[in-house]
Parts: C-alpha cells; sequence; structure tokens
C-alpha cells in the first residue's frame, strides 16, 4: 500500500476538473492587484497630489514662457544712455564739494582781541585785563584768521601771526559755539599755533590729516578759512610745487619746506586747511606773495606740511 507524501514539493493548487465548479478561494488572486493599488493610491494621496500639483504649474510657467514675448539683452549704447540719464536727473557732488562737506565741522573762526590804543606790547597791566574777561573793555580785533581743529577735545590749529600780540582769543566754531582759548604752544619757525577752547561743542569733529608724502603737483586741493573775514569760505586749486622757501615781506622770517599751491588764499585764510579731495587735510595755509607788496592774492600761496603742524602739537608724525 502506498503511503500519503508527508510534504509537497510543488505549491501549485490543484486544478478543478470543472472550471464552473471553482471555489471563490481559486478564483480571489485574479482579482487581488486592483485591490493593492488602491491600497497603495490611499497610502500616498498626499504626495500623489502633491507630485500632479507640480506637474500641473510646471505646464502653466512652460505656457506662459512660450506666449512672453523675447526680450533682447540690452546693448552697451543702452547702458550707457541710462546712466547718463540717471546723472542728469540726480548729478552726484563734484570732489570739491565733498572735500569741503568732511572737513567744514572742523573749520573754526580766530579772531585775537586787544583793548582799544593797544599797541600789541606785552604790557604787564594789559596782560592782567585779558585774563580778566570782566575788566577786559573795549576789545577791538588785532587779527582775524582760520584754524582747524586736530584734535576733539577742543586742540585747534591756527598760525602764530594771527593770534601774536592778542590779549585774548576768541574761537567760533561752525555750529556758531563761541569760546575763549588759550595757546598751550608755539613753533615760531613754521608760524605755527596750538590752542585749546575752554568751551566746546558736543559732537565736535576732528579733521583727519594725511602725509603729504604722496602729494605731488597737479594734485587738486582746497583751502577753507575765511579771507578777509568772510566765511566760511572754498576756494580750490592745485599743488603747484614742494619744498619751497617763503620769505616774509619785512625780511624779518624765512619758512622752508612749503607746500606752494594756486587756491585763492587772502588775508583770512590764514591757518586754515589745505585739503585733498579726499578731505583730510595736509597742510596749515600760511602766506601769500605777491610782488608788489599787497596783501592781495595773485596766484601764489603756501601752507606749512602737516607733518610740522602735528610735531607743534607734539603728536607723532604718520
Amino acid at each position: 500500500m502506498k503511503k500519503a507524501p508527508l510534504y509537497s514539493r510543488s505549491r501549485a493548487p490543484a486544478r478543478a476538473a470543472d472550471p464552473s465548479a471553482a471555489t471563490p478561494e481559486a478564483a480571489a488572486p485574479v482579482v487581488a492587484r486592483p485591490g493593492r493599488l488602491r491600497a497603495a493610491l490611499a497610502r500616498h494621496e498626499r504626495r500623489v497630489w502633491a507630485a500632479a500639483l507640480l506637474l500641473l504649474l510646471a505646464g502653466g510657467f512652460a505656457m506662459n514662457a512660450a506666449r512672453a514675448p523675447h526680450k533682447a539683452p540690452l546693448t552697451i549704447e543702452q547702458i550707457d544712455a541710462a546712466i547718463r540719464q540717471s546723472i542728469d536727473d540726480k548729478p552726484l557732488p563734484s570732489p570739491v564739494t565733498r572735500a569741503y562737506d568732511a572737513v567744514l565741522p572742523s573749520v573754526v573762526r580766530v579772531v585775537g582781541l586787544m583793548t582799544e590804543g593797544d599797541d600789541g606790547s606785552d604790557d604787564e597791566e594789559d596782560n592782567k585785563k585779558a585774563a580778566d574777561p570782566k575788566k577786559f573793555h573795549g576789545p577791538v580785533e588785532r587779527g582775524v584768521g582760520t584754524g582747524v581743529v586736530i584734535i576733539d577735545n577742543g586742540t585747534i590749529l591756527t598760525n602764530l601771526h594771527v593770534i601774536h600780540g592778542a590779549k585774548r582769543i576768541r574761537v567760533t566754531f561752525m555750529d556758531g559755539t563761541e569760546s575763549d582759548a588759550v595757546v598751550i604752544s608755539t613753533q615760531p619757525q613754521n608760524d605755527l599755533a596750538v590752542l585749546r577752547a575752554k568751551t566746546i561743542p558736543d559732537d565736535l569733529e576732528a579733521a583727519t590729516m594725511r602725509s603729504t608724502g604722496d602729494l605731488a603737483p597737479g594734485d587738486q586741493v582746497l583751502a577753507v578759512g575765511f579771507p578777509f573775514g568772510i566765511g566760511p569760505s572754498a576756494s580750490s586749486g592745485i599743488v603747484s610745487g614742494l619744498k619751497r622757501e617763503f620769505r616774509s615781506p619785512e625780511g624779518q622770517q624765512t619758512i622752508t619746506n612749503l607746500i606752494q599751491f594756486d587756491a585763492a588764499a587772502n588775508p583770512g585764510n590764514s591757518g586754515g586747511p589745505l585739503v585733498t579731495m579726499d578731505g583730510e587735510v595736509v597742510g596749515i595755509v600760511t602766506a601769500i606773495l605777491n610782488p608788489s607788496r599787497q596783501r592781495t592774492f595773485i596766484g601764489i600761496g603756501f601752507a606749512v606740511p602737516i607733518e610740522n603742524a602735528a610735531a607743534a602739537v607734539g603728536m607723532p608724525p604718520f
């Protein structure tokens, strides 16, 4: 007698002799695939909708790009015309204007005062009066010049001849603040004086100083000051030469190593800054040359290099 096998090597289901007699279990594999697809769609429904939305958007962009008119790139001539039009609509400030705006907050008006009838001598009684403003009656201007703030504590550079012989010194800052000032040092060989204002504005700005090491004839410069007491006034020109020498009309003093420039300077400009187009101070306006002995400008001015001026303050050179 044959024994029944313990296991089958084939897992294929036995076929019914009559197809019509197949059971529901035997027919199930035929309908299982659509069910799995629906189940998969259900599990990933959000991803399917997101993918469909992205496809729709991409198609819309592609259609709009195809319909949009094609614009040719701008030519060099068109770009140049647009830039010129922009400059015409809103012109840029000139280099001189920018330099003037940069240095102006540091420029001060300097006035040397003396009593009426004073001859400018170092009279002890006059000095006592000058030390006490209440006793300083009938002051008159001995000289009007310009100064420039180099330290924001009220330290000012000017020319010695502006305040020479004055019994009292008065400075006016750009915001209108007025103050008495005292001399803290002098450098007679370069006609320089260093002042310290007793009262200063809260937002006082010191000028930026620049070495003259790379300064050359032809460089554009600006002189700012109070010519004949009018100002602040600006005049522009160029550096005419370096290492010049000037002898005072009276022959009492010779100053060397000067910057020669042709920006207009007149009495009252003395002590003011000579400025580059970067707004940086390279010199202190000191003298003008006029062979006719008149105190008016004919095209030759001189400034002490800022290195000398810094030494007068005790500041290290650049």
